[in-house]
């Protein structure tokens, strides 16, 4: 990838520049946004928030899990109210929350219904909009404007949005204008495409009409399933509120139908994280297949991350880049993986690769790999692997006194090891520069970033980078070293080295797939090392977060991807257990994406690049999709899911699961 010196691409005109800075934390300045007796904006903490999955017209079951949810630490409470007497009911769940001594601001959900929102805008603290549904409906339907019939759709939208503003205006209710991926009107489609600027441009519309009205009390958010996409949408944002004069609103960061456990915690991390350590975001919500109040601790871990950070993160050397326009070389607002040299199995169209850190073992048995996917069959004497198996395993000074399965390469100090087809050596820079023992194809060279900024980037052709940090914040110090690469046009493969001390597991795998997702969602890297020093059982949670980390950023693929909503008030079956049930029947399908929505809002457009789609769509009525189409329609719930198995086997998507499996 060369560095980006012109300016050919609209979306980067006028430079990249998105975040204040990419090497110093520090947080996007904002207006403040008041909601209720709460302040948001970057002179306040990132607020955490979360969302009702109770029916709203349960009044004391809504009253009750929200007091879970604010004693769990949520500091905004959001309630769908899909209809007028959803919104109506509001009061009901205000006053018996505020009777109980809770004053916590409640945020009214809404999509496709302006009266609805109009009636909650005089009830609660702040509406949520989406502009992909509050004035047009989606048939799918490409359409061709002109300049003057465009003009009058805004028109269109304005009569119908103008209503809300005026009443949140007169009073002082706040706002979200918050697009989703999936949600994105015809007319936007038509326009822009499926793409980040066409989230953009989509409330920025709606924005347009706000700030013509002097209504400013809004907050903005990007959301999507697709790390990817959320990411350079979010970006994006930044750069043309900016660029357009418009004031600097809040974000709310999220990412939508992040799905349950470990899964949806690393794919929350990697989307959230990944700009918050750019000091973009103002308020999160952790959108997990669970108990809402089970969604807070997560989001604090995240957000508590940056509480220090500005005072605590090593000076970083800026980048001098060819133009003073740009700040980096990459096209933050579009994926482009770097350009490098394939070397054996790593760089170039090839994957990126999982290395196992087992260095800090005396000794390895076989029985130690089963944690890196890798399994010792005796009765036939055969090893087996499932999806998760990595590619090569670190040992450090150890030695191996058995031969490895094929496919698995070892990786060794290049003080005792002795190269060979199977095993590669591990140098120092300054070791690499005066060996005279070296593999003839594959040497791993380990480099901190702060040292190959400094000029110590010779590398020849054999050579794969080992790049890491001792900057106590990592992300931004190796981006910093790929960017040197970049400017010097080294091609030499990467391996990510990100090492973690004294946290805790559920810390790990959420500061993990922040730093490491941050530089994939970059197209920076061509494999990762994690190392965890304390945990008993490092190797095989550095294995899972490894791939889960790769498979979040959508670098690679290697298991059953879901799709779930976090469920809410407008869910019309239990979420969880038939996000476990499909989980547990479907889980050996590697690559394929499943959605798993409660509701049709939720539905073909949230998903929105699922293979397949379980959509609830009445009382125990359920909808099955290839795609975004309609395939089976008003199924029984009771046989949905065996249904769902049938789709799959009929599209080819199916096989039997293995007996390892």
């Amino acid at each position: 990838m060369s560095i980006l010196s012109s300016n050919t691409d609209p979306l980067i005109a006028n430079g990249n520049r998105y975040a204040t800075s990419l090497y110093a934390y520090e947080r996007r300045k904002t207006i403040p946004v008041q909601i209720g007796d709460l302040y948001l904006g970057s002179d306040f903490p990132i607020r955490i928030q979360s969302m009702t999955t109770i029916d709203t017209m349960d009044t004391q079951g809504s009253i009750e899990q929200s007091i879970r949810m604010i004693d769990a630490g949520c500091e905004l409470v959001r309630i769908t109210a899909p209809s007028v007497k959803e919104a109506q009911n509001l009061e009901n769940i205000r006053k018996g929350l505020r009777e109980r001594g809770y004053t916590t601001p409640l945020v009214a959900d809404i999509h496709f219904t302006p009266n609805a929102a109009e009636l909650a805008a005089r009830i609660v603290e702040k509406v949520r909009i989406n502009p992909g549904n509050y004035a047009d409906k989606k048939r799918f339907e490409t359409i061709d404007y002109t300049d003057a019939s465009y003009a009058s759709e805004l028109d269109r939208i304005r009569d119908k949005f103008l209503p809300l503003v005026k009443i949140c205006k007169e009073y002082g209710t706040a706002m979200r204008i918050g697009t989703n991926h999936g949600s994105l009107s015809d007319r936007i489609l038509s326009r822009y495409g499926d793409t980040p600027h066409g989230m953009v441009e989509s409330a920025l519309e709606f924005l347009r009409i706000c700030e013509d009205e002097n209504y400013f009390n809004i907050v903005l958010s990007m959301k999507s399933s697709n790390t990817q996409v959320m990411v350079e949408a979010y970006r994006l944002l930044s750069k043309k509120l900016k660029d357009g004069g418009f004031k600097d609103y809040p974000m709310h960061l999220g990412v939508t139908e992040a799905g349950e456990g470990e899964d949806g915690r690393i794919k929350s991390a990697v989307g959230i994280g990944t700009l918050l350590e750019d000091g973009l975001g103002d308020t999160i919500r952790v959108s997990l297949t669970e108990d809402p109040e089970f969604e807070i601790p997560v989001a604090q871990d995240l957000v508590r991350r940056y509480d220090s950070r500005a005072s605590s993160q090593d000076p970083i050397q800026a980048f001098a880049g060819q133009s003073e326009a740009f700040d980096s070389p990459l096209h933050p607002f579009a994926h482009t993986r770097r350009k490098t040299t394939e070397i054996f199995s790593i760089g170039g169209h090839q994957v990126p690769r999982v290395i196992a850190d087992f260095s800090t073992r005396a000794s390895i048995s076989i029985a130690d790999l089963k944690a890196i996917g890798h399994y010792y069959l005796p009765e036939p004497d055969k090893w087996a692997m499932n999806d998760l198996g990595a590619d090569f395993i670190y040992t450090g000074k150890a030695s191996l006194d058995f031969m490895l399965p094929n496919g698995l390469r070892q990786i060794q100090d290049a003080s005792v090891c002795t190269p060979s087809d199977f095993v590669y050596p591990l140098f120092t820079y300054t070791e690499y520069q005066s060996a005279s023992t070296k593999h003839p194809v594959l040497n791993f060279v380990s480099v901190d970033a702060a040292e190959l900024c400094s000029g110590n980037d010779s590398f020849d052709p054999t050579c794969v980078i080992v790049l890491k940090s001792s900057n106590a914040h990592q992300m931004p110090a190796i981006r910093r070293g790929f960017f040197h690469l970049m400017q010097n046009e080294i091609t030499n493969p990467v391996i990510i080295h990100l090492n973690y001390g004294s946290i805790s597991d559920d810390q790990f795998q959420l500061f993990a797939p922040t730093d490491g997702g941050a530089l994939f969602i970059d197209g920076l890297g061509d494999g990762l090392l994690l190392s965890l020093n304390h945990s008993k059982n490092k190797e095989a949670i550095c294995n899972t977060t490894n791939f889960g980390t790769l498979q979040a950023s959508r670098m690679r693929i290697s298991k059953t991807e879901y799709i779930s909503c976090p469920s809410c008030g407008r869910t019309l079956f239990d979420l969880q257990e038939t996000t476990a049930m499909i989980r547990q029947k479907t889980d050996h399908l590697k690559g394929v994406k499943i959605g798993i929505m409660g509701c049709i809002v939720n539905g073909p457009g949230e998903m929105a690049d699922a293979d397949y789609g379980y959509v609830g769509i009445g009382k125990d009525k359920i909808a099955l999709y290839k795609g975004q189409e309609v395939v089976k329609k008003s199924v029984p719930a009771d046989s949905a899911v065996d249904e769902l198995i049938q789709l799959i086997k009929e599209h080819g998507d199916w096989r039997e699961p293995s007996v390892n499996e």
